[in-house]
């Protein structure tokens, strides 16, 4: 099942007027628009935020706007410049999220998602991250998902929110409630359309097809099929001229999972020497299989250290030959080291003077390539004494930073996401617990050694100014190790609630 995202960028030309302008760009909540050329008309093409606000809209005349908004901001359009950008940041959606990336001009990208969501945590994760990573830099973006390019375009410009995801298969329940224009159709279309009385893209589906293309052409008939998903739309995915690439080209198409391994074979023999030729090992792989059908079947592995080794990154590819749908033939398969870095020379170890290095980035690459690479990581030290923020997650092959824990009091090696209430029976201020229950059952402490008292950082909350943690290392009577501390001093309530949680369980 295909899955297609339609990234809308509402503001973009505007964005990058501010953008580009540096110093000398106008106030955020200064009225800004566009303007071009309609014909002799001068008309807005683009309109920010604040101008949107104040009534402006996309094809108002010029003068019309500089009376309606007094101080209005008034630049000259750039098409060509808004056109440049948009690929530039389509290049980065590539490298990022997905192998087919394209961009839609004027104001929004596509993206065939297929395969590749489930290594950026899932559908709604990968849009969430990809508005909110936009956003960070300046630029508001609405995304939608569905299993149709037309269908996508249509719920981020008309939907009203995001991101909004289209359970598949229900494309036409999703923009049935759509207004017709949300179908990319011409204006004087969308126009005549409304004079007899259709208003709704459910309008248009329920009626036959023979009249309307008979009345309007088959522009109509054709944008409907696109959006439903009854006719192929092919994405023209971004190729900039850098990118390492090699293609192969059959006179009879391929479908047998056999024959796709033997010529990935091949693609990554080329790919690895046109590598060694700059020196660079590649870090993401895409491959492209274009069927006769117009439709384009894609897969992606990345590795975590740069690779330029054949039998590696021909297995890592071949591993995914099962999600390639070949339908009634492949034609074209193209190969592209999506991200390429720097490679160094290693000499080679001998067992004589040299003791080998485990190098388990192979594992790291299979492993992530099968379930995402977010998934595959490792912990490392955080300067912290708050015991749940002295750890984060990192790359799983990242460089080694020398950074340990320190104290002398030993920690848990498995912390709780989050502290767990517990009952205890204990003499307060300082003496440990004489037992506890937790998750509903009792147990009897046998050992125990504590109190190490932790501070809140008060840097960071003014509640914490005060606050205390004195933990306990206990054993029960069963040779069971935990990590529990009472919230507070044991005498003042100011320090905290003095409740008792369990935090972590040694081996």
């Amino acid at each position: 099942m295909t899955r297609v995202v339609s990234l809308f960028l509402p503001t973009w030309s505007t964005d990058r007027v501010r953008r580009t302008a540096g110093d000398a760009a106008p106030p955020a909540e200064a009225p800004l628009v566009l303007i071009g050329h309609d014909g002799r008309r001068r008309v807005v093409v683009a309109a920010d935020g604040a101008a949107q606000s104040a009534g402006l809209r996309v094809g108002m005349p010029a003068t019309r706007a500089q009376v309606l908004v007094p101080g209005l901001l008034v630049q000259d359009a750039a098409p060509t410049a808004d056109a440049e950008a948009l690929d530039r940041l389509a290049l980065w959606v590539l490298q990022r999220y997905a192998p087919i990336v394209a961009a839609c001009l004027p104001d929004g990208i596509v993206i065939d998602t297929t395969g590749a969501d489930h290594l950026h945590g899932g559908e709604h994760a990968m849009l969430s991250g990809m508005v909110d990573r936009l956003a960070g830099s300046g630029i508001v973006a609405r995304a939608a998902v569905a299993d149709t390019w037309g269908a996508a375009h249509a719920l981020a410009r008309y939907a009203g929110r995001s991101p909004l995801i289209s359970p598949p298969r229900a494309v036409e329940a999703a923009i049935a409630p759509l207004p017709i224009a949300a179908l990319r159709l011409p204006p004087a279309l969308v126009h005549n359309l409304r004079t007899l009385g259709f208003d709704r893209i459910g309008d248009l589906v329920a009626q036959p097809r023979a009249p309307l293309t008979l009345r309007f052409g088959p522009e109509l008939g054709r944008r409907i099929d696109q959006a439903l998903g009854l006719a192929p739309e092919l994405i023209d995915p971004i190729r900039p001229d850098d990118l390492i690439e090699v293609r192969r080209s059959f006179p009879e198409p391929i479908g047998a999972a056999e024959t796709i391994a033997r010529y990935i074979g091949k693609l990554v023999v080329q790919l690895c020497a046109a590598l060694e030729e700059r020196g660079l090992g590649a870090r993401r792989l895409d491959l492209l299989c274009h069927r006769v059908d117009n439709i384009m079947q894609a897969v992606r592995v990345g590795t975590a250290l740069p690779v330029r080794d054949v039998k590696r990154l021909t297995r890592l590819l071949c591993d995914k030959i099962e999600t390639i749908e070949p339908g009634f033939g492949i034609e074209i398969l193209t190969l592209t080291a999506t991200i390429a870095e720097p490679i160094d020379g290693k000499q080679t170890i001998t067992s004589l003077i040299d003791d080998t290095v485990p190098d388990v980035s192979d594992l790291v690459d299979t492993l992530a390539n099968r379930v995402g690479g977010s998934r595959i990581y490792r912990a490392a030290p955080v300067a912290s004494d708050v015991p749940e923020r002295s750890v984060c997650r990192v790359p799983a092959m990242s460089p080694e930073t020398g950074a340990t824990w320190s104290g002398d009091w030993p920690r848990p090696p498995r912390l709780l996401d989050r502290p767990e209430l517990i009952e205890i029976v204990a003499l307060l201020p300082d003496h440990p617990p004489v037992s506890f229950t937790w998750r509903g059952v009792r147990r009897r402490v046998k050992r125990a050694d504590g109190p190490e008292r932790l501070f809140g950082e008060w840097w960071k909350r003014d509640a914490e100014l005060v606050a205390v943690r004195d933990y306990f290392r206990i054993e029960d009577d069963a040779g069971e190790r935990y990590w529990i501390y009472r919230a507070g001093d044991g005498e003042d309530a100011a320090t905290g609630s003095h409740r008792w949680f369990l935090h972590g369980v040694f081996g």
